[in-house]
């Protein structure tokens, strides 16, 4: 006992020692302010470093905000700390932007735990509700309590590349209840297979009894899977058609003429899929065959992707009726979204039912976006801006700027945490009309944060201030380099607005800096070529330079292109290489709507629909007269670049 004893006292008088160390090492940092100590909790608690998130938080008792204090120190040792600590905190700031991101942590590990009393309990008072993880645990808890769920799930499981633990454990239980049936689990490895998932791939392999090697093969080597087509069974069939996809991602023809020879040895529902599962690469690559393909796939379970670009293939080729049948065949969440109101308007235009299709145009004619704009036009009108509103005045904006919690997200952005500070911002707007939403908008703008400014004024659909949303920063500047090259103005602000919201400080995770996001190399060629030698890459980050090298770029590709701002812009995005590949693939003439409706990209496409549909905004603001998105979309042709491939660095944002 005496010796126990002591070796007890040596390893606490051990223990006291090394803390105190820690302690005194701690104080020591040379820390310039609160600041600086938060940031050292904020990143400790990234680290699951709970020791020293304890000695910086008991520094940081006067913090203005305490609440995150609070939240960092909890957050770094979340998942050994109890529910009663969680909830504690949670109860003491009930109300607030971290009370509910704490809500979401606690979520997702009582989700993990199987603790589904307690997860019902907190789920509906979840406010944010963004989570798909937490989507899944909500349906799994239903699941598990009897209900019948399987629909619900099929709805919910159509993105495999945001499957974690949550989305997998729902499959799982319930093709061990029996509510997902093979034919289910092969779906979701169709879709696993179409993604590239192959560590969901993997797993779902497990429900079917699969072997690891042969789940492998398919994403490694699946050419070399089925030589001899598929064996005579269901899961040979099924891997077949796995196969036969992922062939398709390099070789579509190649993976069609396979189909072709061993067809007889697949059921009629596996022989659609395989067509699909071809058709849809083939349509990404922007081939005509994929028309064909997809008249095949007849009868198949389709993707999400799948639907679209079925419908994305009949635009290209201008088969309007398939347009048609394809969209009406759409799951009711995608046939809804205006992408597809809008081209289920033009196919039944194209045959001539005008009226039905003004009916459908104007239910989103004014809407402010892409699709909104063309709806517009589709119905005789043009384009401009809204009547000046009342501006926000003095009483207006007062609340805001004594708002405590717009307050901290001023706080926050101070410090470049824009996550925290975007957080309590976009919280705080939940509770404001639209009027608060300007009056926020034109505090954000006081405080130069205008991408702030933008994505509040966004948001109000009554009262719209196209002054706030719109904004001309740096006029003088951009003015005078657009009028020396002789580019739309509106154009570049249009794609500035869908670059970087105007953050001079914006870096994209690949590298792309400042107002025009241009990446390190492009910057040195378009240096190079205007004869700038003393540049190096750090002017990039001048608002100045940025603005002169990314317009001279931008004229630069759109020269190359033609003069196409559908094309010149997808080359800002993507490379130059890329756009002139897609125009390669046209076998005939299309309007710019549909070219930028079928870009393989959906960053690109995305990005494009943008681009065009803000420099359509900015110019009705800047000539204060109507526009037409169509005659800036134009038409697309055919043909040749008149530049060689090297003459533009090809390099992607993506």
């Amino acid at each position: 006992m005496p010796v126990k004893k002591s070796l007890f006292v040596i390893t606490m008088l051990a223990g006291l020692t090394a803390f105190s160390t820690l302690s005194a090492s701690a104080a020591s940092l040379n820390f310039v302010n609160d600041d600086d100590r938060f940031m050292a909790l904020r990143d400790a608690a990234f680290h699951d470093d709970p020791v020293k998130a304890d000695l910086h938080a008991a520094a940081l008792t006067q913090y203005e905000i305490h609440s995150y204090v609070d939240y960092y120190r909890i957050r770094a040792h979340l998942s050994r700390a109890s529910n009663t600590e969680i909830s504690d905190f949670i109860n003491k700031y009930e109300g607030s932007a971290i009370a509910d991101r704490m809500r979401n942590d606690w979520l997702s590990l009582l989700g993990k735990r199987g603790n589904w009393d307690l997860f019902d309990q907190q789920y509906p008072l979840f406010v944010v509700a963004d989570d798909n993880q937490l989507r899944c645990y909500a349906v799994l808890s239903k699941a598990i309590k009897g209900q019948k769920v399987d629909n619900e799930a099929k709805n919910l499981l159509n993105a495999p590349r945001d499957y974690g633990d949550g989305c997998y454990n729902l499959v799982s239980y319930l093709t061990d209840n029996g509510q997902f049936t093979q034919a289910d689990l092969w779906t979701q490895m169709r879709m696993a297979a179409e993604n590239g998932a192959q560590p969901l791939a993997q797993r779902l392999g497990k429900l079917l009894d699969l072997p690891d090697k042969k789940v492998s093969q398919i994403f490694d080597k699946p050419e070399k899977l089925f030589k001899q087509g598929p064996e005579n069974n269901k899961s040979s069939r099924e891997l077949f058609v796995l196969a036969l996809g992922r062939i398709a991602k390099n070789d579509p023809s190649g993976a069609a003429e396979l189909l072709s020879r061993f067809s007889s040895k697949l059921s009629d529902a596996q022989r659609s899929n395989a067509w699909a599962q071809i058709a849809l690469q083939s349509a990404l690559k922007l081939e005509p065959e994929a028309l064909a393909y997809w008249v095949r796939a007849d009868g198949a379970t389709f993707s999400n992707e799948a639907y679209q670009w079925r419908v994305r293939t009949a635009l290209r080729e201008g088969d309007w009726k398939l347009v048609k049948s394809a969209i009406n065949a759409m799951p009711p969440n995608l046939k809804s979204d205006p992408a597809w109101v809008y081209w289920l308007g033009r196919a039944l235009k194209a045959e001539g039912k005008n009226d039905e299709a003004r009916q459908i145009f104007s239910s989103i004619a004014d809407q402010i976006h892409f699709y909104g704009q063309l709806s517009l036009e589709e119905n005789g009108q043009k384009i401009g801006v809204p009547i000046t509103i009342r501006p926000i005045s003095a009483e207006e904006l007062a609340p805001m700027e004594r708002n405590p919690h717009l307050q901290h997200a001023l706080k926050f952005y101070s410090m470049n945490l824009r996550t925290e500070g975007t957080r309590e911002w976009n919280w705080e707007l939940r509770k404001f009309n639209e009027r608060q939403h300007l009056a926020a908008a034109e505090l954000a703008r006081k405080n130069n944060l205008l991408d702030r400014m933008v994505n509040t004024s966004d948001r109000t659909r009554g009262e719209v201030d196209f002054n706030q949303r719109y904004p001309t920063p740096f006029n003088e500047s951009m003015y005078k380099t657009t009028q020396t090259l002789g580019l739309d103005m509106a154009w570049v602000y249009g794609l500035i607005r869908q670059e970087s919201r105007f953050i001079m400080s914006a870096k994209s995770h690949v590298g792309a800096s400042g107002l025009m996001q241009i990446m390190p190399s492009t910057a040195r060629y378009v240096a190079k070529k205007m004869g700038l030698g003393d540049f190096v890459p750090a002017q990039v980050n001048d608002v100045d330079t940025n603005i002169v090298l990314g317009t001279n770029y931008l004229n630069m590709v759109l020269t190359d292109l033609g003069g196409s701002q559908a094309l010149a812009s997808a080359a800002y995005n993507a490379g130059p290489g890329r756009p002139r590949a897609w125009r390669a693939k046209l076998s005939r003439p299309v309007e710019g709507a549909i070219f930028t409706e079928t870009i393989p990209f959906n960053e690109t496409r995305g990005y494009v629909k943008n681009v065009l549909s803000n420099a359509t905004y900015y110019a009705a603001l800047f000539e204060k007269k109507p526009q037409s998105l169509k005659a800036r979309l134009g038409v697309v042709v055919p043909k040749g670049m008149s530049a060689s491939d090297a003459d533009l660095p090809d390099e992607s944002k993506q």
